[in-house]
């Protein structure tokens, strides 16, 4: 079969091809009605518009790069996912680059990459766009961007961000764990360059201080977002003398990590230990007994990271009137058997 065409798409709406292109450039001007029709022919014959011609034949790129050093395989596909959703649906194709941040000159090599690439401009996933070394180079540089962050509060500054409000939702796990009748909860950081992992201790210590429980130093372990760290730091706590009841990791790895410790040790969950994560990835709900977790749409994080861009680079092209430069998402508590023995 051959590949259809922006004419097959004009024929088959019945419209010129003039106004399939602004619907693929999402021009406001378009009618509903002729926007819904020509959008219905475009899935009926799975056109993909040309974004490498469409990009030569003027001064606007319609490609935009996503930017991430990050090793969570299931973060990483979700944010890719959810950027790429939002592409499809303003007529953005999508570079994925991933990076190490911590080798050589990592604001040289973004922007060689907007330059050669001819991007139109970046979306940033955390660590990166938490390193104000970073975000102030590119500003500076003229490049636009969009961070995702983690903050309880609009971060300051001129570039538009999507910030996620790990603080809000740590200690909503944590009163959940207090609520349960745990005072001895341990709590499993994760890498300090990532600011979720400051964010989310900072909404356990609030949670224990609101209910007059104190916070043990004992009890609060550095480490990374890994289960091997989650695992060996459960197996010295739960080891000891003045083992936890309960245990928050500061994601789902460090947390199912805690739950093999916990099992290799003889010990039950949640009736000897309860164990909490963050971030709801899918093995938090195949774990035996599924974690109580913090649910985060990262697809719809990364999304909305994607339409705040879009609104910078083209604003005519934004329909619903949203202006807005910071967007805020709270991660929902989920609770399930490992803190609670009655739940599913």
């Amino acid at each position: 079969m051959s590949k259809a065409t922006i004419k097959d798409v004009a024929r088959v709406a019945e419209v010129s091809l003039k106004t399939v292109s602004r619907v693929i450039n999402n021009e406001p001007t378009v009618k509903e009605a002729t926007r819904k029709k020509v959008l219905e022919a475009i899935e009926e014959l799975r056109y993909q518009p040309d974004m490498s011609a469409r990009n030569l034949r003027g001064n606007k790129s319609y490609a935009v790069g996503l930017v991430y050093d990050n090793p969570n395989p299931y973060y990483v596909v979700d944010v890719q996912e959810g950027v790429l959703q939002a592409c499809r649906e303003l007529g953005y194709s999508l570079q994925i680059h991933p990076c190490d941040a911590e080798t050589g000159d990592i604001v040289e090599e973004l922007s060689d990459l907007v330059r050669n690439s001819r991007l139109a401009g970046l979306v940033i996933a955390p660590p990166i766009s938490e390193d104000d070394r970073v975000t102030d180079a590119l500003y500076e540089r003229g490049i636009h961007f969009v961070r995702i962050v983690s903050a309880s509060s609009a971060p300051a500054g001129a570039s538009p961000c999507v910030y996620v409000n790990d603080r809000a939702a740590a200690f909503a796990v944590a009163d959940h764990l207090i609520n349960k009748g745990h005072s001895n909860i341990a709590f499993l950081l994760g890498e300090e360059e990532h600011h979720s992992s400051g964010e989310r201790f900072k909404g356990y210590r609030k949670a224990l201080e609101e209910h007059g429980v104190p916070v043990r130093d004992d009890m609060v372990l550095e480490g990374s977002y890994s289960f091997d760290s989650g695992f060996q730091r459960a197996t010295a706590l739960l080891s000891g003398d003045t083992r936890p009841t309960a245990i928050f990791g500061c994601n789902d790895e460090i947390a199912a990590g805690a739950l093999a410790a916990a099992k290799s040790l003889g010990l039950n969950v949640p009736g000897d230990v309860a164990i909490a994560g963050f971030e709801n990835s899918p093995f938090s709900k195949q774990a035996q007994p599924p974690l109580t977790t913090a649910a985060q749409s990262i697809g719809d994080i990364a999304k909305q990271a994607m339409m705040l861009l879009v609104s910078e680079l083209r604003p005519q092209a934004m329909t619903d009137g949203n202006n807005d430069r910071k967007s805020e998402f709270i991660p929902e508590l989920i609770a399930r058997a490992s803190t609670d023995a009655e739940a599913r």
